[in-house]
């Protein structure tokens, strides 16, 4: 089969490979293009061979989409047993996680558990088990934001295609049966039970590619410095033990041709050992594929279309690959010739080298990057370098052993070590917070950045070439950056508030409310790691839109379902200024917010105004009660392109008669409605009163308030006010194109 294929170079049939892949699992026109220019060059190449090798792939990968398609559509109505994946399971707090196998389909399933003593039987489960339960067989939650998480293509990529939320257990039947999803389990089991914290999570993450939950808020800071990556088990790891196994063999005098069959199943266990990622599974192929350079990634890129086939779907999977591709492009250029093995090079000069090659494999991957995650940090070129060397030569060394160790009932406790790790990584963290936020590139633009970094590279000799691809860089990232079109999003933040309105190019933007959650009083051992709602919803958003300061945030009442997120969202970006109500700094709870914050504060007053679109949002009311509650809520006007906006936060019926009666003439064309659509707001005499054209509803999916009510939205029928919700559309979005407003939603 090699000897057919090498009438054509392997990598151009992998690279046609990814985009015939794109085509038919996530059909994109511009794609579809490139994917036809290249078919056209394949054939003015005289590539003929390529084609049969092409149908094949399509007909696999349309095979795959269609039986994908089938189970989201086919899957069993009711399930009342499964038998639990034990290296899948994750509790925290009170809240159980796990991937389960019922009758050949895989569901992920969700419990809350009812006591201490159940939630330690989970915690130290690590034998097969299956449970026979009531539930609830759920379709995973489609993307409700713009360039939001999808949770249900994300399960897709794991075949899984039903949620089963469970209501109670009937039994639990355990079985001995050793297998390697056990073995994996029962490692990191006996790690989190004989090792102290931070020192477990650490162990496990580097070992066995498992991070407990409780690993979430260090987790944050090695993300927005740019190196958590660090964590996906990859070529480094494989590298570490593989070349291990190698040589002890061969020292116990196994010859080398048994040393190369050996690995082989090695491989297998230490892939379902470390989770079978697919980080994991490309090092794997690329270590034991005998093909050098770019043969050996085209090759490996061609078999885990076959063995993993929706990798690709998954920003793990197009990082890992791009990466391995990237360094394949570039070692050529970086690695001198030969020196590096036979000659000693100064360290000064091999440490430059390291920071070149380091910042050229950065540049290439940036694109890639940021379309899935939207930031980048600068620093991160220097800190990969240097934890990524303490990390894999020094820390993966020293847990390897205490863990071999403590299996011989000898322990090696070196907690210290990582508590000083910790303190030196925040401490790195604090001056560099806040990453580059560089947005997100649309398709043509995603091209065009990897087309222009890939020139960059090859002509970075030629000064004067060099000098306009770094601008056409440059150019290309303002624009992903600063879009060039007004919008106002009211972002689906579940049961609550967070309305954005963002001028052209970013050059003023302002935020009305975060949402948040409800706290609910608990035990201790109840207390679960959790997200904020923001950091799944409002800030990827703003990040996607390339925000990276938010001008004049405006908190319109104390509500934890409008301010809940404030100082979450102060976290990942600046906040320049915050607009609040006098009745606001009444409430103890919110002042502390404040506080934390270390924000600039603006007390409002009616009259206020903030410049933006051309025109001003205009403060009409800065609260009727002086509580801080519903009908003290910020409200606010603007009249934008033609069409005139009206944010009244939770203002209910009593401030929305007193509203009128200061402004007797206010008319209004687009209502963000108050109190989520509530009976007690949008009184009939005020709708009658300001006319709008289309009421706005902020309110979460199945919520327990009933929201919008019946009442409310008998109202807006009755004076033909168009409503959109956003627990069915989705965030909704306004732009502005040539004078106009354009809605768009999510769905």
């Amino acid at each position: 089969m090699l000897s057919v294929l090498t009438k054509f170079p392997l990598i151009f049939l992998a690279y046609l490979a990814v985009l015939l892949y794109y085509c038919i699992f996530d059909f994109n026109l511009v794609i579809a293009l490139v994917f036809a220019c290249s078919l056209g060059i394949a054939l003015y190449r005289k590539y003929f061979l390529l084609f049969p090798v092409l149908l094949v792939l399509t007909v696999f990968f349309f095979i795959v989409a269609t039986d994908s398609h089938q189970k989201m559509t086919t899957q069993a109505q009711n399930v009342s047993q499964t038998k639990i994946i034990p290296d899948s399971i994750q509790v925290n707090g009170d809240l159980l996680s796990f991937q389960g196998n019922e009758a050949g389909e895989k569901y992920q399933v969700y419990d809350t558990l009812q006591s201490e003593k159940e939630k330690k039987f989970y915690e130290n489960l690590k034998q097969n088990c299956t449970i026979s339960f009531t539930g609830n067989l759920e379709v995973p939650e489609r993307q409700r934001n713009f360039n939001g998480f999808d949770e249900q293509k994300y399960l897709a990529t794991q075949g899984i295609y039903r949620e089963i939320i469970i209501t109670s257990i009937s039994k639990i039947k355990t079985n001995r049966v050793l297998d390697l999803h056990v073995l994996r389990r029962s490692a990191i089991v006996w790690v989190q039970s004989h090792f102290p914290k931070p020192m477990s999570n650490y162990m496990t993450g580097l070992l066995f590619g498992y991070l407990d939950k409780d690993f979430e808020q260090m987790g944050d800071i090695y993300s927005s410095l740019g190196i958590i990556h660090l964590f996906a088990l990859s070529g480094m790891q494989v590298n570490f033990f593989i070349d291990g196994l190698r040589k002890i063999l061969l020292r116990l005098g196994i010859r080398r041709d048994i040393v190369d069959i050996l690995q082989i199943p090695f491989s297998i266990i230490y892939a379902f050992l470390t989770g079978l990622s697919v980080s994991i599974l490309r090092a794997l192929f690329q270590k034991n594929i005998k093909l050098t350079g770019l043969d050996n990634i085209a090759l490996t890129t061609l078999i885990l279309m076959f063995v993993s086939p929706k990798f690709l779907l998954t920003a793990g999977g197009q990082l890992t690959l791009f990466y391995a591709f990237a360094i394949s492009m570039l070692s050529h250029l970086f690695i001198s010739k030969k020196e590096s093995l036979t000659e000693k090079v100064h360290l000064t000069s091999k440490l430059k080298q390291m920071i070149i090659a380091s910042s050229a494999l950065s540049l290439l991957v940036l694109p890639v990057l940021i379309f899935n995650f939207y930031i980048f940090q600068p620093l991160s070129i220097l800190l990969t370098i240097g934890f990524g060397v303490l990390f894999d030569l020094v820390l993966l060394p020293l847990l390897l052993t205490a863990f071999l160790l403590s299996l011989t009932g000898l322990t090696l406790n070196l907690n210290w070590i990582f508590k000083t790790l910790e303190a030196f990584i925040q401490l790195v963290d604090r001056p560099f917070h806040y990453p580059l936020i560089l947005g997100k590139p649309n398709a043509i633009q995603l091209i065009l950045l990897l087309s222009i970094t890939a020139l960059l590279l090859d002509f970075w000799t030629q000064k004067k070439l060099r000098w306009l691809l770094l601008s056409s860089l440059f150019i290309i990232f303002f624009i992903c950056k600063n879009p060039s079109q007004p919008t106002i999003t009211a972002v689906d933040v579940g049961q609550g508030d967070s309305i954005f309105l963002k001028d052209r190019f970013n050059k003023q933007t302002i935020l009305i409310d975060t949402g948040g959650r409800l706290n609910i009083p608990e035990k201790s051992w109840q207390k679960a790691q959790t997200e904020s709602n923001a950091s799944k919803t409002l800030i990827p958003y703003l990040e996607s839109e390339g925000v990276s300061q938010i001008d004049q945030l405006i908190l319109t009442h104390t509500d934890d379902d409008h301010v809940g997120d404030f100082l979450n969202l102060a976290d990942k970006i600046k906040i320049k200024e915050v607009w609040v109500s006098p009745g606001e700094l009444t409430c103890p709870d919110f002042v502390d917010k404040l506080k934390k914050a270390k924000i600039p504060i603006h007390l409002t007053q009616v009259g206020d105004e903030i410049s933006i679109f051309n025109s001003q949002l205009q403060v009409l009311s800065n609260g009727y009660t002086g509580k801080g509650d519903n009908n003290d809520s910020i409200v606010t006007y603007g009249n934008f392109y033609g069409k005139k906006f009206l944010f009244t936060g939770d203002l209910e019926q009593d401030g929305e008669m007193k509203l009128l009666k200061n402004y007797p003439d206010l008319k209004v064309d687009i209502l963000k409605a108050g109190h989520h659509g509530s009976k007690t707001s949008s009184n009939p005499k005020f709708i009658k009163q300001i006319q709008p054209q289309l009421a706005i509803i902020s309110v979460g999916k199945n919520n327990h308030y009933g929201h919008p009510n019946q009442q409310t939205l008998d109202t807006f029928k009755k004076y033909k006010v168009k409503s959109l919700r956003t627990d069915q559309n989705g965030a909704i979005k306004l732009t502005e194109i040539k004078g106009l407003w354009r809605i768009s939603t999510v769905r």
